[in-house]
């Protein structure tokens, strides 16, 4: 019996007691309810706890994290490229076109017949995102029209993503999965892409983007903690 024959026969030894005909089911899906016995929510935190958990999360991880509001959006995406040194930046066709109103940089219109050595030439992608996990500092891209496709994060250096706050921010893996698309292709990105050897030496940039720069986009005007909002939209780095 080879490997493949043991794993699909222990498939069917643990599905044995499943009815015929019964697919998998689930919220918003076809079939009967799933029983998920495990615990999907851990505390009791804010919406503003769970941003803010968010964000120490993904700077743990080496992401550089902003804040700022619809307002000032445009602007710290034109001074982030700038420092950058940023000449070109890739965006998904869905993509707001109002983020990139702050900067003069080429635009790039992603298109399927782009090759990967062409990507290769841009120097930044700037993108929307799915959901964003708190509790582990994880940004889901779901291919949706302001994330383009899966690619698109990999090939340039330096990836900048806007995550809506606090709408986009669930806490737990079991509260991001029921919002993403189940037939797309999921990128899930938690930090800079990076791979250590066997000494442990970290070698970032092996799979992905050597720079991630995540926007915390607050609909209403930002206030930071000392209430004052120029110095929280022009902070920089969380």
């Amino acid at each position: 019996m080879s490997s493949r024959d043991m794993m699909l026969a222990r498939v069917r030894q643990a599905l044995a007691d499943v009815p015929a005909g019964e697919g998998p089911g689930g919220e918003g899906r076809d079939g009967p309810p799933v029983a998920r016995g495990y615990q999907r929510v851990h505390g009791a935190r804010t919406r503003a706890q769970t941003v803010d958990l968010l964000a120490e999360h993904l700077a743990d991880y080496r992401a550089i994290v902003h804040r700022t509001d619809a307002e000032g959006l445009p602007g710290l995406i034109g001074r982030l490229l700038a420092e950058r040194g940023a000449r070109s930046v890739l965006v998904p066709p869905g993509l707001d076109v109002s983020w990139t109103a702050g900067t003069d940089v080429t635009l790039v219109e992603d298109r399927a017949s782009s090759t990967a050595r062409e990507l290769d030439l841009v120097d930044s992608v700037l993108t929307g995102c799915a959901v964003a996990i708190a509790e582990t500092g994880t940004l889901i891209l779901d291919a949706g029209p302001d994330q383009g496709r899966r690619r698109i994060t990999l090939v340039p250096d330096h990836h900048l993503c806007v995550v809506r706050v606090p709408e986009q921010v669930v806490g737990s893996v079991p509260e991001a999965l029921p919002r993403v698309a189940p037939d797309r292709p999921l990128t899930w990105i938690s930090g800079p892409s990076a791979t250590s050897d066997i000494e442990l030496d970290r070698v970032e940039g092996v799979h992905g983007p050597r720079t991630l720069e995540v926007i915390l986009l607050s609909a209403a005007p930002e206030t930071d903690r000392a209430g004052s909002r120029e110095h929280w939209a022009g902070s920089g780095e969380y």
